[in-house]
């Protein structure tokens, strides 16, 4: 996926690289290639990426960019994302367009699941 000048990787602090892992594959089903016990690379996620070793989060009351994943099933998202051990920190709401929730992964880093259902 080269396309001149269009996003194309994204990257993640974590602290726990393995508690990283196994979260994003039990609620997303990506899947990881290590390149040493710092960085993990993370595919079948729509945009490829991965984590890096590091002891910051990435949150939009920050001032970091906010990723937004998709899903046809919003609700039964929001459970594996709890289920996986992830902090539901904004719960389901309207908004126009759709609807979403926010959450914080094992690493305290903040992503969104939207829907438009």
């Amino acid at each position: 996926m080269s396309e001149h000048v269009k996003i194309n990787y994204v990257e993640f602090p974590a602290n726990d690289i393995a508690a990283t892992k196994a979260f994003f594959n039990h609620v997303f089903k990506w899947t990881f290639t290590d390149y040493g016990p710092d960085y993990s690379a993370f595919s079948n996620a729509g945009l490829d990426g991965g984590f890096f070793k590091s002891e910051l989060c990435s949150s939009s009351e920050g001032g970091a960019a906010l990723v937004v994943l998709y899903s046809d099933q919003l609700e039964a998202t929001l459970g594996k994302v709890k289920e996986g051990g992830g902090n539901i920190i904004k719960p389901i709401f309207s908004f126009p367009g759709g609807r979403r929730f926010h959450f914080t992964d094992p690493n305290g880093n903040e992503l969104a699941v939207w829907s438009s259902q």
